[in-house]
């Protein structure tokens, strides 16, 4: 069985997937329908300096951020598990087990390129950072991060990656119309962060291009595995590395951005989308054996036969040729 094919192993009925979106989704509705609709006048920047004179704690803001990402995870959990009788795994892989050397090769080799990158860009142009580190507030950043964005990144690539990839699959029956639609809408999700505001729409670009990059991971590694490491070194490093006043991680980081206009990193946004995540797109196939291309991403999905009593025989069918 195939990854998106995971959802057949639990109920999948329509009104299921509409509270499961509803309850655990609801957030992110709401930050498009504002975003399309009523944010006109929003000033992103401004309402985020106004939390900051409430409480100037960077950490705090930070923490209470991500919070809400961890409640929500759990829900989706408990719904997949007592609505659709679905195990996380299943949620997870279409292997018999959580691989999680894939997860932590794919959090290795984006936060090798990452700090890579940066320190030839410090070397090239070290007046763009400032030095900003203090060790207390740092610590405890690191901390936060460490706790909370395993369940930030977690949420977002379980219902993205996971959740909607696999449902709407079911539903249409085929892979490329939920990648798509995945993708744009974790990038309309992304719509309301202050980035957008100061660099303008060219920075949909890279929210949708990662989460079309996200999901070609997933469809063709057949698991969220590499998908979680890759998006947990990302948003790590963009947390405690550098930071921006119109970035939406306000963070205690080690480095704060110089750059004013935030229009001087257009470059830093198209180059990846169209340069690095293809490179390293390449490694993991390499690496990983990828192989049928159109099929795992074109593919149709059909319904396995007599699918309770052939969990075991499929499942192992599927090891022996992965």
């Amino acid at each position: 069985m195939n990854y998106i094919q995971q959802a057949y192993k639990g109920q999948n009925k329509w009104w299921m997937f509409l509270i499961t979106i509803i309850l655990v989704g609801g957030l992110f509705i709401g930050n498009i329908i504002y975003l399309l609709f009523f944010a006109e006048d929003f000033n992103a920047i401004e309402e985020q300096q106004k939390l900051m004179e409430l409480i100037p704690s960077k950490n705090f803001w930070l923490a209470m951020n991500l919070l809400p990402f961890a409640l929500l995870l759990g829900l989706l959990f408990l719904l997949v598990k007592f609505m659709h009788e679905r195990s996380v795994k299943s949620l997870t892989t279409a292997r018999r087990k959580i691989d999680w050397k894939r997860v932590a090769f794919s959090f290795f080799l984006i936060t090798t390129v990452t700090l890579i990158l940066f320190a030839i860009n410090y070397i090239i142009a070290p007046e763009e950072v400032v030095l900003q580190f203090d060790v207390v507030k740092f610590t405890i950043l690191v901390l936060i991060s460490l706790l909370l964005f395993p369940l930030q990144i977690g949420l977002e690539e379980y219902l993205f990656r996971g959740y909607l990839m696999q449902h709407i699959g079911v539903f249409v029956k085929n892979k490329w119309f939920p990648l798509i639609v995945t993708s744009v809408l974790f990038g309309l999700m992304h719509g309301a962060n202050p980035e957008v505001e100061e660099l303008g729409p060219i920075i949909m670009v890279f929210y949708i291009g990662t989460g079309l990059i996200l999901g070609i991971m997933t469809l063709m590694d057949d698991g969220l595995e590499l998908a979680l490491g890759f998006h947990f070194g990302n948003n790590l490093l963009a947390a405690i590395l550098v930071t921006s006043k119109w970035s939406a991680l306000q963070t205690d980081a080690i480095f704060m951005s110089t750059i004013e206009n935030g229009q001087n990193e257009i470059l830093e946004i198209i180059v990846p989308i169209f340069v690095l995540y293809p490179l390293l797109i390449f490694i993991y196939s390499k690496k990983y054996g990828w192989s049928n291309w159109r099929e795992k991403l074109f593919g149709k999905i059909e319904e396995p036969l007599n699918l309770k009593e052939n969990y075991k025989v499929l499942d192992a069918e599927y090891e022996s040729v992965s």
